[in-house]
């Protein structure tokens, strides 16, 4: 991707942002339902819900961050106890850029973990799938861990008692401490022995650090300091993403650049970055042991400030605690002022306030983790999973509410990421035998793919990109948006018809194997015509008519015809089957687990002439009544919430966003709770941020009444401004 649509991409996101402002303050929308009430008061309606604790809480530590860098913290207030909070929401300090990748001492190449595979029409595909033995399994677990997310490095307290040991976290006592959602501001008060401890923190919301300012008579006594710690990476699929255990591996160089400032200088096998960290007052910086440096207080101040910056070559000015401070309360600021906002204060349901709680921090949550420069990982700049790499059918959760938020420009600043890796996703497709682009799935950010036996199969990815372009188009409907995005559109398209495979039989055109659908059990040899990914094809190629429409082209004939003979959604007494290849999936309790994304076909996804919804409601209470409900996921529940509102079952709707299990749980922090493995997941902040949208503002042919995907029943009076109905 060229510089020049970079910068047009990050002009029109900062323009779309300070539109949605601009509409926001005066109250206009779209949709009738602004214009009879009074502007919700924002800041009251998201300050009810900041975050307060009073206990060293393992899932529930907060974070500071912009989208393209989180810093996470214990109940100290910064990250005093990181070996405490690991089995938790552990403490990150991650970003964008910042990757790491081990040496490659086998001389691994990436083409030998590739299976092939022969399709039913005897199209010979290769797949870079997990070798369980031999060379095959070095290579599949060197490219699976490498390149993985960086840990950039620990920075809390080390506080000392009276008789000189180190302070643990039991020892803390009348902890108070608040995440102020609408400055970014995180204040942790407590006590040691008696004496008080503040820590006031806050995140750049332009540069990649923090900046934060501690005050206590310890500070004078000489028994706090500050700890810079720096790991080297780590191959875990889930952890903090950090390793303590190979210090000979990496260097940390500590170098003088000013009074007050010192830039640590980080060298990890081939990743370079630095950290600038500066302070005021009297106060020195000391390499104590390898890649351990502590600043400490000099003098009888009771307080004391300090900024932490991370980069890759280095920042030649560092702002202080004072300019972050004003930085973060001003972009906050604007963030919550701007695009959409729901108020449920006058709902007498007892589920909306935490309705209302869930929806507010999840927009903090994904503001801080999942609107940056590249597609999210499924636990954002907190943590890693996947070895922090991301999956691009994730991609839809993430970013897809944004612009039914209003906020279109958040979501337009991950897609740079398909430019930039639109060759290797045509080389894919290439190596395949089909044309266009065939999107990733499981990635980093130089699209490369990673080896999986399930990932490498899935296609539902590869409409998303269509869906994001339809969603800027109808924000910007301008010939500059049709140009920017055009190469994209008819890359992905031509893919999507390539795929499809018209059968002598019946005329029609077939997903066929080998493929893995949405929900990923179905083996991928033996699995045709998923009804998700039929409709998302009928979608996908629909929107890429469109476009050439709207450039005054005459239709592409193989998309069209693909399109007017895509094959039907299985149908078997009176249900749509979650593959025409399993007829008796409803009979199999092995086929009634993970995701019931049969119903995503009409609820992610408008009507078509492809939906009767008569069965699909039929499908919704069949599916409601035998799921096993412990192996689903996050974004399960609003998926199927979604399918209830358009279907016009809003108490189903409601039902289902709080359904009691485990992977419906929202954290006192706001992230969606999965398991003791995958303790944060915000592809659900994602779509519970989609769904209630979707509910409040309404869809394409919703009934004619307020908040159509909400009981009409006088129990859910809630007002919002500034949202977009969903097509």
């Amino acid at each position: 991707m060229t510089k020049n649509i970079k910068n047009k991409l990050y002009t029109h996101s900062c323009l779309m942002l300070i539109s949605a402002a601009v509409l926001s303050s005066c109250g206009e929308s779209a949709d009738k339902q602004e214009g009879a009430q009074s502007p919700i008061d924002r800041e009251a309606v998201v300050s009810r819900h900041n975050v307060r604790l009073q206990s060293a809480d393992t899932l529930a530590s907060l974070s500071v961050g912009n989208g393209e860098f989180a810093y996470t913290v214990d109940i100290s207030g910064l990250q005093s106890f990181p070996e405490f909070y690991e089995k938790g929401v552990s403490l990150g300090t991650q970003s964008q850029w910042g990757w790491h990748a081990f040496p490659n001492e086998g001389n691994y190449q990436w083409d030998e973990i590739l299976r092939y595979d022969t399709s039913a029409i005897g199209q010979v595909i290769s797949f870079p799938v997990q070798w369980k033995e031999g060379r095959k399994k070095e290579v599949t677990d060197y490219f699976r861990t490498s390149p993985h997310r960086l840990h950039l490095g620990i920075i809390g307290l080390e506080i000392k008692k009276e008789d000189g040991s180190i302070v643990e976290v039991e020892d803390l006592q009348e902890v108070e401490q608040e995440l102020d959602l609408w400055t970014g501001k995180i204040t942790s008060k407590y006590e040691i022995e008696g004496i008080p401890v503040v820590v006031e923190l806050y995140g750049h919301q332009q540069m990649d650090g923090i900046s934060a300012k501690v005050f206590s008579p310890l500070l004078a006594k000489g028994r706090i300091k500050v700890n810079l710690r720096f790991p080297y990476g780590s191959d875990c699929h889930v952890c903090p993403g950090y390793d303590w255990n190979s210090p000979s591996k990496h260097q940390s160089d500590l170098e003088s650049i000013a009074e007050n400032k010192v830039r640590i200088n980080r060298k990890l096998d081939s990743t370079r970055y630095v950290t600038d960290f500066s302070w005021k007052g009297n106060a020195s910086i000391h390499k104590q042991a390898e890649h351990l440096f502590t600043l400490a207080p000099q003098g009888n101040e009771e307080s004391m400030e300090f900024s932490a910056f991370f980069s890759k070559k280095g920042e030649t000015e560092l702002p202080d605690f004072s300019s972050t401070s004003e930085n973060s309360i001003a972009y906050w600021d604007e963030f919550w002022k701007s695009g959409g906002a729901i108020d449920f204060g006058e709902c007498t349901d007892p589920r909306a306030q935490e309705l209302e709680r869930r929806v507010v921090l999840s927009q903090y949550l994904t503001r801080v983790n999942c609107s940056g420069s590249l597609p999210p990982q499924e636990t954002g700049l907190t943590m890693n999973s996947w070895y922090g790499k991301f999956h691009m059918e994730m991609h839809w959760w993430h970013a897809a509410h944004y612009g039914l938020w209003d906020r279109i420009g958040l979501m337009e600043k991950s897609l740079p990421w398909y430019f930039d890796n639109l060759a290797k996703a045509k080389a894919t497709a290439k190596r395949q035998g089909f044309e266009g682009a065939r999107w990733q799935k499981m990635t980093d950010p130089y699209g490369d793919e990673s080896p999986s036996s399930v990932a490498s199969y899935l296609i539902w990815q590869q409409p998303h990109i269509l869906y994001f372009i339809e969603q800027i188009y109808q924000a910007r409907p301008e010939k500059e948006t049709l140009a920017t995005y055009k190469e994209l559109v008819y890359e992905t398209a031509d893919f999507m018809a390539s795929f499809a495979k018209k059968s002598d039989k019946d005329g029609k055109y077939h997903l066929i194997s080998p493929l893995i659908p949405a929900q990923e059990l179905f083996p991928a040899n033996a699995t045709d015509d998923p009804p998700f990914e039929l409709a998302y094809w009928h979608y996908g190629l629909t929107v890429a008519l469109d476009w050439q429409k709207r450039m005054g082209e005459s239709p592409n004939p193989k998309w069209q015809d693909v399109l007017d003979n895509l094959a039907p959604l299985a149908i078997k007494d009176e249900l749509y089957l979650p593959s025409s290849s399993h007829p008796r999936a409803y009979e199999d309790d092995f086929y009634l687990h993970d995701h019931p994304v049969v119903l995503g076909a009409y609820g992610m996804l408008p009507k078509t002439d492809k939906i009767d919804t008569v069965i699909m409601k039929n499908t919704l209470e069949k599916i409601l009544k035998i799921w096993n409900w412990e192996s689903t996921w996050g974004w399960d529940y609003p998926m199927m919430a979604m399918s209830a509102a358009r279907l016009d079952m809003p108490n189903t709707a409601l039902d289902a966003l709080f359904m009691g299990e485990d992977k419906n749980t929202y954290l006192p922090n706001g992230h969606n709770y999965q398991d003791k493995r995958l303790r944060i997941y915000l592809p659900g902040n994602g779509g519970l941020l989609t769904t209630v949208a979707m509910m409040a503002a309404g869809w394409e042919g919703a009934p004619d009444r307020k908040n159509p995907g909400f009981p009409d029943d006088g129990t859910w009076n809630l007002k919002w401004e500034g949202l977009k109905p969903m097509p």
